[in-house]
């Protein structure tokens, strides 16, 4: 068998996801959602990868290949033997509107179909419990089997021999087989055509939802696919979105720099939303609204924190998942995050930005009041407070503070928007008192952030080094894109930072010493850099060059061996994700040019 990598494909349904292998097995699951116990983990399982799995195995397999249903993450995979039998597995886990409500079930669904020949399977359906401490007990009665996980138990409902299944013992498909692993109750009708409803219902809700997106007119399917992976990182039930579906898939080989990034950070939700809200998904972005007004509700004196639980929990303790051996052995697996005890206080201008448009489109079904604005300022008064004090910064540095330009930026995009929104209220005292905060906190970053003898700005107050997150000035608002003192900054970062066609977040060492990978997110901001300031061939290339690297299921991880090109860190990263969509954006011809 292949070491583990991360040539995987996401399913899901926003309750629940699954990460599938290029052969079709799930080599990664949490129930009862995406921060839950991991029932698969082969993944993070070392070499012994036979088990948290769930797998179809072809005798005297000699090929596997992979699609998608058209813009749908409903996933199919080809198995092909070498005397010329075949079959194709369908995955899938349900989502429609049943009901008057969404139906998004804790389960997962896959439909196998024989194709060629007379295929022989075996079916190693292995989940696993409490962080790999064992395997899931069983009990079994004719058309079904009951799997005791940690978290709860899961009954696999299926017209396949069951006790083929159990024994793991191959057999002659000679028609189609449905498996259905959900809840422990009993499945209720005629299991194949229901699953098979249920697959024609659910590639109708996804290819609706796509139909509604404004796409450019190039990169399509590259948007499309990242747009749908963005989406199943949003945990409906609360409208949280996860950094990404996985924990502990280091950022480099032995780096120990793995983090558990099944969680909601503010900072990476506000960008998923942005991204997604310039494609027009406002279904993503209202809920994400109800989950911030959730966290600003519960803020005490306007207090926020870096990162959540997905049910919007403040305490996210951390762990090591003892067995576990880790990707590829790189241990450890890490559950919670620390880094909700620390202070980052671009947060506060991550809060406010996504707020503010529901005080002016129209188009949401609930937009934002003066009450809202009420909770908006306290959120703007902490921004206030702390735009020149210490902080973590983004990049979440465990054992030093600085004052983080990129935090002060934030700050002072959250009293710039403040101030409009108090303009859209008629409030013009506060529009004032909220304009002139952001002159203050502008006047103070360009006294103290800017570097006259180097001629840039510095990524924090205290010293003169570089980070990626100066380029996101121009995003932000705070410069123009031919302002001097961008350009001059946006010089010396390409020259520290700079890797090919590749971008460090930061060159200097941290906790861990210096960064081996570069950050994908930051290629992508170095490219919309690029293009910004008339280098708009220079940017198209190198975001060729990024979608070179995506898997085949058009995805990315968070960081990327720039000498190698190999992906490494957790999976799919919103971040990285947003990047593709931001980029093909700025750089896709317009539609007028072929009307």
């Amino acid at each position: 068998m292949t070491q583990a990598n991360l040539e995987l494909s996401p399913i899901g349904n926003c309750q629940v996801s699954a990460l599938v292998d290029e052969a079709g097995g799930f080599v990664w699951g949490c129930i009862p959602r995406v921060d839950g116990d991991p029932v698969f983990c082969s993944l993070l399982n070392g070499d012994n990868r036979d088990e948290g799995v769930w797998r179809f195995e072809l005798e005297g397999q000699v090929s596997a290949t992979q699609h998608y249903v058209r813009n749908t993450p409903i996933l199919v995979t080809r198995l092909e033997a070498e005397d010329g039998s075949a079959l194709e597995i369908h995955d899938f886990a349900p989502r429609f509107e049943r009901s008057g409500r969404m139906y998004r079930p804790v389960a997962y669904i896959r439909i196998v179909r024989p194709v060629a020949g007379a295929p022989r399977l075996r079916v190693g359906l292995a989940p696993m419990k409490n962080y790999g401490e064992g395997l899931a007990g069983t009990t079994n009665g004719t058309n079904h089997i009951r799997y005791m996980t940690g978290e709860q138990a899961l009954r696999l409902s299926t017209d396949a021999p069951v006790g083929y299944i159990l024994e793991r013992r191959s057999y002659r498909v000679e028609s189609d087989q449905h498996f259905f692993l959900g809840p422990d109750e009993p499945f209720v009708g005629n299991i194949r055509s229901e699953l098979r409803r249920m697959e024609a219902n659910t590639k109708k809700y996804w290819q609706h939802w796509v139909r509604g997106l404004h796409i450019p007119l190039e990169w399509q399917e590259e948007v499309i696919r990242a747009a749908i992976a963005l989406k199943l990182c949003q945990h409906e039930e609360t409208g949280a979105i996860v950094a990404a579906l996985t924990t502990s898939i280091p950022e480099a080989p032995g780096s120990q720099r793995n983090w558990d990034y099944r969680y909601c950070w503010i900072r990476d939700s506000y960008y998923t939303v942005q991204a997604l809200n310039r494609l027009g998904a406002l279904d993503v972005l209202e809920k994400y609204l109800a989950y911030l007004r959730n966290i600003i509700d519960q803020a005490r004196g306007g207090q926020i924190q870096p990162l959540y639980s997905v049910m919007g929990d403040a305490e996210l303790h951390e762990f090591e998942a003892e067995n576990l051996a880790g990707y590829r052995g790189n241990g450890p697996v890490r559950v919670g995050n620390a880094a909700y005890k620390q202070v980052q206080y671009d947060c506060y201008g991550q809060i406010v930005m996504p707020t503010a448009q529901a005080f002016f489109d129209t188009r949401l079904l609930r937009m934002a009041d003066e009450r809202d604005f009420e909770h908006l300022e306290e959120v703007g008064e902490a921004a206030w407070a702390k735009h020149d004090k210490p902080d973590a910064g983004l990049w979440e540095f465990r054992t030093r503070q600085e004052v983080h330009t990129y935090s002060a930026v934030m700050c002072w995009a959250a009293c710039d928007r403040l101030s409009n929104v108090a303009g859209q209220l008629g409030k013009d005292d506060r529009a004032k008192l909220w304009k002139e905060r952001a002159e203050a906190i502008r006047a103070k970053i360009d006294a103290e952030a800017w570097n006259e003898e180097g001629q840039h700005y510095g990524a924090s107050f205290e010293s003169d080094y570089l980070d990626a997150s100066l380029l996101q000035m121009v995003e932000l608002r705070y410069l123009k894109p031919d302002d001097e003192r961008f350009l001059k900054t946006f010089e010396a970062v390409e020259r520290d930072l700079r890797r090919g066609d590749h971008m460090l977040r930061y060159a200097a060492e941290d906790d861990f010493g210096a960064p081996e990978t570069a950050f994908n997110v930051c290629t992508f901001w170095l490219i919309e850099a690029l293009h910004l300031t008339g280098r708009s061939g220079e940017a198209r290339q190198m975001f060729e060059a990024m979608l070179g690297h995506t898997t085949r299921s058009g995805l990315l991880s968070e960081d990327l061996d720039y000498e190698t090109g190999e992906l490494w860190g957790n999976f799919p990263q919103t971040y990285s994700l947003v990047g593709i969509i931001n980029s093909a954006g700025h750089l896709s011809k317009s539609w007028s040019e072929v009307r």
